[in-house]
C-alpha cells in the first residue's frame, strides 16, 4: 500500500523529462591569431611549448574586470560554465557583456547548473533567444514554479549538482577557480563579501579547459533552456540591456565600474603586459556522468578529482598547507592527515569559523573532526568574520557585514599548488562534479605557505588543546594573544544549534 501511495504521488507531482536529440553538436573552435586576444597571447605561449602561463587573481574587482574584459575582446567564442550566476549588480553587468559579445557575432554557449538560477528564468530564456546565445541547464528542475516538489520525488538525481567554474574567451584564455558570479565573490559592496581565488591561463591548459567544455555540454545532463524555461522572444532581450542600465544608473554601480575602468590589471592584461608564471599546468575535472549515477550509467574511466587530490596531498614529503571555506574531512580525512604527519609532513589548514561561514550545518560536519584534527598534530586556523584587507585596500569596520573564506586551494613541499571548485568535503568528493588546475610552480605554492606563516594568523583564529583537551582559539590582536574558550562571535543557541546538527548522520551529505 505504502509503495502505491508514493507511485500515485510521483504521478501528480512528477515532471517528465524532455529529449535530448534535437540539440545541436558544437565543439571548440580552436584559437586563432587573427584575432586581438590571439595577437597578445599566442606569441607568449608559442615561447613556452608545453606550459601554461598562469596568473592568481586575488583581488575581487580584478576577477570582475578579467572576465568582463575577456568577454569585450572575445571575438569568436565564450565558453562559460558555472556553478551560482547572481541576479545582483556584477550579475546584472557581468550578463550585459556576454550579451554585447554576441552582438558582435561571438558564439556564446552558457551552461549553467540549475541549483541557484531561481528567479533568472526570463532572462535566460531571452538570452537564448538570441542567434548566437545557447543557453543549456544541469540536471534541471523541470517543475519550475514549485522547486522543492522535485527534491521530494527526484532527490537522488537533483541531491547531484555541477560545481564547476570557467569563463573561457575564443579558445585562448581561461579562467578557472572557486569564484561563482555575484557581488559576494567580486568585492562588490555586498552585505557578505569573500576572500577567493582564481586563475587566469592561457597555453596548454586552455585547451584541455575547452575539451572539457565540450564534455559537459554534450553530456546527458545538459538541457536546453527551450526545453526547460518558458518560452520568450527576441523581444524580451530588450530587458536584458535595460535591466543592465538600470543598474549602472546606481551610485554603487557607478563608483565600482569607475574603479574597474582605473585598475592596473586591466590595463596590463589590454596591453599585454600582465606577468604569467609559466609552469606545467594540469586540469582535473570529474567526468559529468557523476550526476547521472542516480540511474543505471557506465562508470567513468576517468579519475575522480578527489582520489586525484588525495594522490598529490599524499605524496606529500614535507609540508601540506589547505585552504578550504567548508572543511569536512570525515573520519577516513583524519586517518589520512594523521598518517602523513607521522611520515614527518607539517600539515596546516585554514576554513572558516562559525562566526564567518554561512554554512551552520557544513560547520556542524566539521566541528565534529575538530579536536581529532588538533590531536593528529594538525595546524589548524579559522577565519574571522571580519578581516583587514590587504595593504591598499579599504578597511571594514564592524558591524553588520560579514567578510568569509571561499577560496578552495592546497599546496605540497613549496612546490605544486591546486586552484579550483573542490571543497574539502564529502559532496565534493561523492556528489558534486568539481574542476580545478594543478600547478608545478614553487613561487606559486611559496605564497601559500607565505600566507600561511604571516597573513593568515593575523586574520584568523589559531586552534589549541588545552590540558583537558579542550578547545581554545587564540587571537592576535595588536601584539598580543587573547584565548576563547568557545567559538568567538556567536551566540550560546547558535553554538546549541551546530552541536546538536554534529550528532546527526548527515556527514555524507556535507
Amino acid at each position: 500500500m505504502r509503495r502505491v501511495r508514493f507511485r500515485l504521488f510521483r504521478r501528480l507531482f512528477h515532471h517528465r523529462r524532455p529529449g535530448l536529440d534535437d540539440r545541436q553538436p558544437s565543439m571548440t573552435i580552436s584559437g586563432s591569431g587573427a584575432t586581438r586576444l590571439g595577437a597578445a597571447v599566442l606569441p607568449l605561449t608559442a615561447q613556452h611549448p608545453g606550459r601554461s602561463g598562469v596568473t592568481v587573481l586575488r583581488d575581487g574587482r580584478n576577477a570582475f574586470a578579467a572576465r568582463a574584459l575577456l568577454a569585450d575582446a572575445a571575438e569568436r567564442t565564450l565558453d562559460i560554465q558555472y556553478y551560482i550566476w547572481r541576479n545582483d549588480m556584477s550579475g546584472t553587468l557581468l550578463m550585459e557583456a556576454v550579451r554585447r559579445a554576441a552582438e558582435r557575432g561571438v558564439r556564446v554557449r552558457l551552461l549553467l547548473d540549475d541549483s541557484n538560477t531561481h528567479g533568472l528564468d526570463a532572462l535566460l530564456a531571452a538570452l537564448d533567444t538570441h542567434p548566437n546565445i545557447e543557453v543549456r541547464l544541469f540536471n534541471p528542475f523541470f517543475r519550475r514554479r514549485w522547486r522543492w516538489l522535485g527534491y521530494l520525488t527526484d532527490f537522488a538525481r537533483l541531491n547531484r549538482r555541477m560545481h564547476n567554474k570557467s569563463f573561457t574567451a575564443d579558445g585562448l584564455v581561461t579562467i578557472v577557480g572557486g569564484r561563482n558570479v555575484g557581488d559576494e565573490y567580486f568585492d562588490a559592496g555586498a552585505e557578505l563579501s569573500f576572500y577567493d581565488l582564481d586563475v587566469l591561463a592561457i597555453g596548454q591548459v586552455v585547451a584541455d579547459v575547452a575539451a572539457d567544455f565540450d564534455r559537459y555540454w554534450a553530456c546527458d545532463a545538459a538541457y536546453r533552456a527551450d526545453r526547460v524555461l518558458p518560452r520568450a522572444n527576441r523581444a524580451s532581450l530588450r530587458t536584458v540591456r535595460l535591466a543592465a542600465e538600470t543598474v549602472e544608473l546606481a551610485p554603487a554601480a557607478r563608483s565600482y565600474v569607475d574603479a574597474l575602468e582605473s585598475s592596473a590589471f586591466v590595463r596590463d592584461l589590454l596591453d599585454a603586459r600582465l606577468p604569467f608564471e609559466w609552469a606545467a599546468t594540469h586540469l582535473v575535472s570529474d567526468d559529468p556522468a557523476r550526476a547521472l549515477r542516480h540511474r543505471r550509467h557506465p562508470r567513468s574511466e576517468r579519475q575522480p578529482v578527489s582520489a586525484r587530490l588525495a594522490a598529490i596531498a599524499g605524496d606529500a614529503r614535507t609540508t601540506l598547507h589547505v585552504i578550504s571555506p567548508y572543511l569536512v574531512p570525515t573520519r577516513h580525512g583524519v586517518a589520512a592527515l594523521r598518517a602523513l604527519i607521522a611520515r614527518g609532513v607539517a600539515v596546516s589548514a585554514l576554513t572558516n569559523s562559525l562566526e564567518a561561514t554561512d554554512h551552520a550545518i557544513v560547520h556542524a560536519g566539521y566541528a565534529r573532526r575538530r579536536r581529532e584534527l588538533l590531536a593528529a598534530g594538525v595546524t589548524l586556523y579559522e577565519m574571522k568574520r571580519i578581516a583587514p584587507r590587504p595593504r591598499g585596500r579599504r578597511r571594514h569596520r564592524r558591524g553588520s557585514a560579514r567578510t568569509g573564506l571561499h577560496a578552495k586551494t592546497f599546496a605540497t613541499d613549496h612546490a605544486r599548488m591546486f586552484v579550483g571548485s573542490f571543497n574539502f568535503d564529502p559532496r565534493s568528493a561523492l556528489l558534486n562534479t568539481e574542476m580545478g588546475v594543478v600547478i608545478d610552480s614553487p613561487a606559486l605554492a611559496r605564497d601559500v605557505a607565505t600566507a600561511f606563516a604571516l597573513d593568515i594568523p593575523e586574520r584568523s583564529y589559531r586552534l589549541r588543546l588545552d590540558a583537558a583537551g579542550r578547545i581554545q582559539w587564540v587571537e592576535q590582536l595588536d601584539g598580543a594573544e587573547v584565548v576563547h574558550t568557545h567559538e568567538p562571535g556567536t551566540t550560546p543557541w547558535l553554538r546549541l544549534g551546530v552541536a546538536l546538527l554534529a550528532l546527526l548522520p548527515i556527514e555524507g551529505l556535507l
